[in-house]
C-alpha cells in the first residue's frame, strides 16, 4: 500500500448527568476551550465596548514555562527564546486553569497568582489547553487534560491527581491526542493525533467517563466492513490506514440534541491517494454522533478524495438562523479550502445549497480523481481558490525589488499553471524542464485550527483567513529517496532565496532585501490583501465585511495594511467587539463586530497565535487574555 508517487511542493451506560454546562455556565466564566459546547467563542459581558476599548490596558501576565517567576502586574513580559504556547486558559468561578509547560496549574483570575502547581513526572501538558469537569456527589470537580499518550484528572480544588481516575489519575489511550478533551455531561471526548502517514495507527475519536476514566465508546474514522462509507475506499485501500483524524484542539456538541460534531482530516499520504482510490469517507468530513453512545447520525463531506492537504481543523460553530421567515437550527463548518458550508445540524442539509461541479483531472498514472467536489452556492469562497499570471504582485502593489523578485521565482519554476480550485498535481517527468503547478489555497489552508466565533444575536459568524499558495508537482520516486513527510530524494529545483539548493515545500513566495543586503522580509508573491477578518451573516450566506488582517511593516507607508496572520481564530462579545491576535505583526486587535472597524491595537513581545478569551473575575472586573508565545498577556480598563 505504499505510495509510489511523491509531491515535489515548492512552497455504554453512563449515569444520569448532572450538569449541562452551556446552559448553566456564568456570565463571566470561560469553562471550555471555546466557551460553551456550541463551539461560538461568544461572550456575553459588555463592560468592554467599542466606545471604551482604547482605554484596554496589561493588567498582568504569567510565563508558562515551568520555571515561572511570579506574576507582574501591568508589566509586559520579557523577551525568551524558551517555551512556546497556544493554549486558551479556561476560567471558572474566579480560578483560571491553563497548561504551563511541564506544569498545569490555578490561578487567581484578578491578579494571576499560583493557587495551585501541578509538576509533571515526564513530558509536557497539552500546549492546547485543558478541560473542566464539575463533578459530583461522589467525586470532586476535575480539570482534564492530555500528554503524550495519556489522559489525567486533577481535583481541580487541589492540584493533585484523583485516585479514583483510572489508574490513580491518569488513563493510557493509545494513540495520543494534543487537543483539549470534550467534556459533555459525564463524557469526555477525544481526537487523535497520528503522523500524517498512509499505514499507521487509526485515527479514531474516542469517549471517557469523566468520573473514572473507563473508556465509553470509539468511532472509526475510516468505516470498516459493513459500517456507513465503507464503500468509498475502493481496492481495500482502508486496510491499516492512517490519517482521517480529529486532530483539532476541540469538538462542538448540540446539548439539546446530544450530538458531538466531529471534523475529520483528510487521509494520507497528502498528497497522493492512488493506494485509496475512492472518496475516502470520513475524510474531510464533519460528522455527528450521539455524544453519550458514539452512534453515527450523519456526515456531511466537504472534498471527496482529497489530494491536497485540505483538513477541517476546527470543529464548527452552532447558531440558530432565520431563513425564509424559518428558524433553523444551523452550524458554520470551514476549512483549508477556504468554503463555508452552512448546514442544517439536526441532518447535515446545507441550508443554501450546494453543487457538486465538476473539477479538473491529473495525469498521474495509477491516481484516483474525483469527478465532482463538492461547491457551496453561498457565501462565496472565503480566500484565494485560483491563480492567474496577472495575480502577481506589481511594483506598484509592494516595491519594485519585490515584484522582481517575484518574477524571478516564476521564471525558475517555469511558470506555475492553476485551473481554478482543486487544480491537481501534474506528472512532472525525471530530467524534464521545470513546470510547476500552483494551489490556493496552500498548506496552510485558508482557514486553520483558530476556527470560527460566532454571535447568536446577529447571527454572524468571524474567521480568520490567509492566503497561502502551494507550488509543485508529482514525480516518480526514485530508489533510495528518503521521502518521508517530505521530499529529500527529489531533485526540486526552487530556490526560496533564503536558503542554499532546493527545498521540499514551498509557497509562492520570495525575499526581499534592502540596498545594504539586509533581508527585509519573505512575502506573498499574489496581491495582497494576504490575510483578513471576516464577517459572514449566517442568515443570507453573505458577507457581511472584510478587513485586512496584520501590518507588512517592511512594506512602505500606506501599503502596510496587506494583510499577515497565522492560524488561530477570534472571540465575539456582547459588548460589540470582535478580538483577535494571530498576527505575524505581533499585535492583539479589537474590531468593531457591525462593521469590521479595527478600534484597538496593543503591541507584544511576541505572536500571540492562540485563540483569545475574556472572563469576569470576582473583583467585578471584565479581562481579556491571550498566550502570546510564551506568556498569557491579560487586559483590562484601568
Amino acid at each position: 500500500m505504499g505510495a509510489r508517487w511523491i509531491l515535489l511542493l515548492a512552497g455504554t451506560g453512563l449515569l444520569p448527568a448532572v450538569f449541562a454546562q452551556s446552559s448553566k455556565i456564568a456570565p463571566g466564566d470561560w469553562p471550555n476551550y471555546t466557551r460553551d459546547l456550541a463551539g461560538t467563542k461568544y461572550s456575553p459581558l459588555d463592560q468592554i465596548t467599542s466606545t471604551n476599548v482604547t482605554r484596554l490596558l496589561p493588567a498582568w501576565t504569567f510565563s508558562v514555562k515551568a520555571e515561572a517567576p511570579p506574576a507582574q502586574p501591568g508589566a509586559l513580559p520579557a523577551a525568551t527564546p524558551l517555551g512556546t504556547s497556544a493554549a486558551t486558559p479556561i476560567v471558572v468561578n474566579g480560578v483560571m486553569y491553563l497548561p504551563a509547560g511541564k506544569r498545569v496549574v490555578a490561578l487567581d483570575a484578578v491578579n494571576g497568582a499560583e493557587i495551585w502547581s501541578y509538576a509533571l513526572p515526564t513530558g509536557f501538558a497539552s500546549q492546547r489547553g485543558v478541560a473542566y469537569w464539575p463533578g459530583d456527589k461522589q467525586n470532586p470537580p476535575h480539570i482534564l487534560f492530555t500528554t503524550e499518550s495519556k489522559l489525567v484528572a486533577l481535583n481541580a480544588n487541589t492540584g493533585k491527581l484523583d485516585p479514583g481516575f483510572g489508574n490513580e489519575g491518569e488513563v493510557d489511550i493509545g494513540v495520543p491526542y494534543s487537543g483539549v478533551p470534550t467534556v459533555y455531561k459525564n463524557v469526555a471526548m477525544l481526537g487523535a493525533s497520528v503522523g500524517e502517514v498512509p499505514v499507521g495507527p487509526a485515527g479514531d475519536s474516542r469517549a471517557y467517563d469523566a468520573r473514572t476514566g473507563a473508556k465509553l465508546w470509539d468511532f472509526h474514522s475510516v468505516p470498516r466492513p459493513g459500517e456507513v462509507g465503507h464503500e468509498s475506499w475502493l481496492d481495500d485501500g482502508w486496510k491499516g490506514r492512517s490519517g482521517v483524524n480529529v486532530w483539532s484542539w476541540y469538538m462542538t456538541v448540540d446539548e439539546e440534541r446530544g450530538t458531538v460534531y466531529m471534523t475529520f482530516g483528510s487521509a494520507a499520504a497528502n498528497y497522493w491517494g492512488g493506494d485509496r482510490p475512492g472518496a475516502n469517507l470520513f475524510g474531510n468530513s464533519v460528522v455527528a454522533v450521539d455524544a453519550v453512545t458514539g452512534k453515527y447520525k450523519w456526515h456531511f463531506q466537504t472534498i471527496h478524495h482529497d489530494l491536497w492537504d485540505s483538513d477541517l481543523p476546527p470543529a464548527p460553530s452552532l447558531i440558530d438562523i432565520v431563513k425564509d421567515g424559518k428558524k433553523i437550527p444551523a452550524l458554520a463548518q470551514i476549512g483549508k479550502a477556504g468554503w463555508m458550508f452552512i448546514l442544517d445540524r439536526t441532518n447535515g442539509k446545507p441550508v443554501f445549497g450546494v453543487e457538486e461541479r465538476p473539477v479538473p483531472k491529473g495525469d498521474v498514472p495509477g491516481e484516483w480523481y474525483s469527478p465532482t467536489q463538492p461547491f457551496p452556492l453561498k457565501p462565496p469562497a472565503l480566500a484565494r481558490v485560483s491563480f492567474k499570471p496577472e495575480d502577481i504582485v506589481t511594483a506598484d502593489d509592494t516595491t519594485p525589488e519585490h515584484a522582481k523578485a517575484c518574477q524571478e521565482v516564476w521564471e525558475k519554476n517555469g511558470g506555475f499553471s492553476n485551473a481554478g480550485p482543486f487544480t491537481p498535481w501534474s506528472l512532472h517527468e525525471n530530467g524534464a524542464p521545470p513546470k510547476s503547478n500552483i494551489q490556493f489555497p496552500g498548506g496552510g489552508g485558508g482557514i486553520n485550527w483558530g476556527g470560527t466565533a460566532a454571535d447568536p444575536k446577529t447571527g454572524y459568524v468571524f474567521l480568520n483567513t490567509h492566503d497561502g499558495a502551494l507550488t509543485g508537482w508529482i514525480e516518480k520516486k526514485k530508489p533510495g529517496g528518503n521521502y518521508g513527510r517530505g521530499t529529500e530524494g527529489s531533485d526540486q529545483p526552487y530556490d526560496r532565496g533564503s536558503v542554499d539548493g532546493p527545498g521540499p515545500y514551498h509557497g509562492f513566495s520570495a525575499v526581499v532585501k534592502d540596498a545594504s543586503g539586509k533581508v527585509v522580509g519573505t512575502w506573498p508573491c499574489q496581491k495582497p490583501p494576504w490575510a483578513r477578518l471576516i464577517a459572514v451573516n449566517a442568515n443570507t450566506g453573505d458577507i457581511a465585511w472584510q478587513s485586512p488582517l496584520g501590518l507588512v511593516e517592511g512594506l512602505p507607508e500606506g501599503k502596510q495594511n496587506a494583510g499577515s496572520s497565522g492560524s488561530a481564530g477570534p472571540l465575539v462579545t456582547a459588548g460589540g467587539l470582535v478580538f483577535i491576535g494571530a498576527t505575524n505583526d505581533r499585535r492583539f486587535r479589537a474590531f468593531d463586530a457591525k462593521t469590521g472597524k479595527e478600534l484597538w491595537a496593543a503591541k507584544l513581545a511576541k505572536v500571540a497565535n492562540a485563540n483569545p478569551m475574556t472572563y469576569q473575575a470576582k473583583n467585578g472586573k471584565q479581562y481579556v487574555a491571550i498566550m502570546a508565545t510564551d506568556a498569557l498577556m491579560v487586559f483590562a480598563l484601568p
